[in-house]
């Protein structure tokens, strides 16, 4: 009786449990790294710096084992980890936009145009819309309109010559925000709607009954 197959075997089946046990650990490592990650990913000089030494430690994982050791595991990884850092896309820039509004405690933001503050030229702006106010931002975040959403009395979009025009009023004051060019009636419609589903509705006068005016 002859034990040659079942010894010729166990090489292979040794290999295939060590690669089956390094594919669970490298899955295992990588579920525990991508919240890191996707940290590293928003400052683009660390994302950089991540991606180089990735590619620099696997080229070394393919180079290093064939004049060290025979591991083709590690240079099926360094392999990887080398074409990793080419595919992986660039870093992800930081929202300023969606810090802000966290900040003001804001339910979505649209485009409020241009805005012409009072002796100043018209600015491109923002517009913050939370349930209890309206913020207008300029570029750099700085506050140049805060309007009391239930103190709005009338809100509409109207075309004046070639451009739309999106005027607010609230108790003795008033806005109106500028919008041109292509998707000018679209852009100002779509405040328009934004900034209607926050307008606090008055309420209904109702009709007094004869009995009461009795």
């Amino acid at each position: 009786m002859s034990t040659a197959p079942a010894t010729a075997a166990s090489p292979y089946e040794a290999t295939a449990a060590r690669f089956r046990n390094f594919l669970i650990g490298a899955l295992f490592a990588l579920v525990l790294l991508i919240p890191k990650l996707l940290r590293i990913r928003r400052n683009a000089q660390s994302w950089m710096a991540f991606r180089v030494f990735l590619g620099f430690a696997g080229a070394a994982l393919v180079v290093l084992p064939l004049g060290l050791w025979n591991s083709w595991l590690a240079a099926i990884l360094g392999l990887g980890m080398f074409m990793a850092a080419i595919l992986l896309p660039p870093a992800k820039p930081h929202n300023l936009s969606d810090d802000k509004a966290r900040e003001l405690d804001t339910l979505v933001i649209v485009n409020g145009g241009k805005y012409q503050p009072a002796s100043a030229a018209p600015v491109p702006v923002q517009l913050f819309v939370g349930a209890e106010r309206i913020w207008a931002l300029d570029r750099n975040f700085k506050p140049l309109l805060v309007i009391p959403a239930a103190e709005i009395k009338s809100l509409e979009a109207v075309q004046h010559k070639d451009r739309w025009i999106l005027e607010i009023r609230w108790l003795d004051h008033s806005a109106e925000f500028f919008y041109q060019g292509v998707f000018a009636e679209h852009l100002a419609h779509v405040a328009e709607n934004t900034l209607g589903s926050v307008m606090h509705s008055p309420l209904p006068i109702l009709p007094r009954s004869r009995s009461a005016s009795a």
